[in-house]
């Protein structure tokens, strides 16, 4: 006997008929409200006078003044974005776009591709992704050049010339022609076709999807936007193989990666499955911190492999994931949904998930809070895992290095910083650090 997962969560048909799109646009209202309010009080911290006192002498009034101008000017130009993402958000849906692009899409292309989207529901669902995904493209380009042309040129960030930045994007919209047909279609016939396991189905294959990209990205992805040279031999090699070694990290590979030729914020990470791990610098650390601050930075990085914080945010992730198609398995056919949003003609299986996506956004911030809460936690003992390493000094120097080439603000608000930021404020880590460092002498 056949067991329907959705079923675990009641059937969509007795749900009762709701104003779907009311409540949706009543929350994008009130979650912006919400947004609003906390912007305002992060606004007031990053304009105050001084820095905080346990900043205060660490830098000089150049750099605060430089580093408050940058975040005025970011605050400013999130805030007048978040007002037009508001209002093109609520014309799309008002105005019923939506189901105007999908209707209207055949009518657009030349016969005989007109026919065969109007037909063959997986070639128009397609069809619709590529061209929402064009639109949104054209949409959000002056805002992106605003942002890395004025905003991080005026502050002695962007390194990038306007050929770069457009043949970065070619190459994106590239690769999106290249996936988006494929993993559509894929996506779409399981929904057409999975039945009563449609969550599990749609669950393994959004794993093995990631499981993909995390395969191919470094290999044959990353190398199209920057270059990456094995770090020559010398004592920064030396350094970091040994304290690797010293931790069991299965390192095969350690890069340099040429970030400076878009931007001059720092970086480093780590990818690879298994014991086949890779790590990479920004050249722009290396230039910037010395040795011993890169080390300390990397004693943090490997405290989350040897902490688990990887995997168990992997686990959390996909927990996340199938509870999300077990919610819309059961909410799919809810009375009324189609309507609600202008698809008064048909049903489209794709466009159920991004209806449900609309409906679902009141738990995905409930979601990105936890996740946020979590992820703190986590750079917290990551912080700790580097000073009983013996690299709390140099990571503490390294902290301050880093905020100070980046410019980033040194008062920020609690509240905000608790919604919106995974990481700990510099004031917060750098406590912790020093608690840390007393508890080991």
């Amino acid at each position: 006997m056949a067991v329907d997962l959705s079923s675990l969560l009641g059937s969509s048909s007795s749900m009762p008929e709701l104003p779907w799109l009311q409540l949706v646009l009543t929350f994008i209202v009130v979650v912006n409200i919400l947004h609003t309010y906390l912007d305002m009080r992060q606004l007031k911290a990053i304009k105050l006078p001084d820095p905080p006192a346990s900043l205060k002498g660490l830098f000089t009034r150049k750099l605060y003044d430089e580093a408050q101008a940058y975040s005025v000017d970011k605050w400013w130009f999130g805030f007048w974005h978040g007002i037009y993402n508001l209002v093109e958000t609520v014309l799309w849906l008002q105005l019923r776009i939506v189901p105007w692009l999908w209707y209207s899409l055949p009518s657009w292309l030349p016969q005989p591709l007109a026919a065969i989207v109007e037909d063959n529901e997986i070639v128009h669902t397609v069809a619709f992704m590529l061209a929402s995904s064009l639109i949104n493209l054209v949409l959000s380009l002056p805002w992106t050049l605003y942002s890395t042309f004025v905003i991080e040129q005026r502050h002695g960030f962007n390194k990038q010339t306007l050929g770069l930045f457009f043949s970065d994007l070619v190459k994106s919209c590239v690769l999106g022609a290249v996936f988006i047909p494929p993993l559509v279609a894929a996506f779409t016939y399981i929904l057409q076709r999975a039945g009563p396991w449609v969550p599990l189905q749609l669950w393994a294959f959004v794993l093995g999807v990631s499981l993909f990209f995390l395969t191919i990205y470094p290999v044959v992805i990353a190398p199209l936007f920057n270059k990456y040279e094995l770090l020559p031999q010398g004592s920064l090699r030396d350094k970091i193989e040994a304290l690797a070694g010293s931790l069991s990290f299965p390192l095969k590979k350690l890069y340099t990666m040429d970030g400076s030729k878009r931007s001059g914020h720092s970086n480093a990470y780590m990818y690879g499955f298994f014991n086949n791990k890779r790590i990479v610098l920004f050249d722009t650390l290396i230039k910037e911190c010395s040795e011993e601050q890169v080390v300390a930075v990397l004693a943090h990085e490997l405290g989350h492999w040897k902490l688990r914080h990887t995997p168990i945010n992997f686990v959390m992730s996909q927990f996340i994931t199938l509870a999300n198609f077990l919610l819309f398995a059961g909410m799919r056919t809810a009375p009324g949904l189609f309507e609600s949003f202008g698809f008064d003609k048909s049903r489209p299986a794709f466009i159920a998930f991004v209806l449900f996506q609309f409906v679902v956004a009141p738990v995905d911030e409930v979601i990105g809070f936890i996740t946020n809460v979590v992820s703190r936690r986590f750079e917290y003992q990551a912080d700790g895992f580097a000073v009983q390493q013996g690299k709390g000094k140099e990571l503490r120097e390294a902290l301050l290095k880093l905020e100070e080439t980046n410019k980033a603000s040194l008062n920020v608000d609690p509240l905000y910083s608790a919604y919106h930021h995974s990481h700990p404020h510099i004031t917060e880590r750098l406590a912790a650090i020093d608690t840390a460092l007393k508890k080991g002498q």
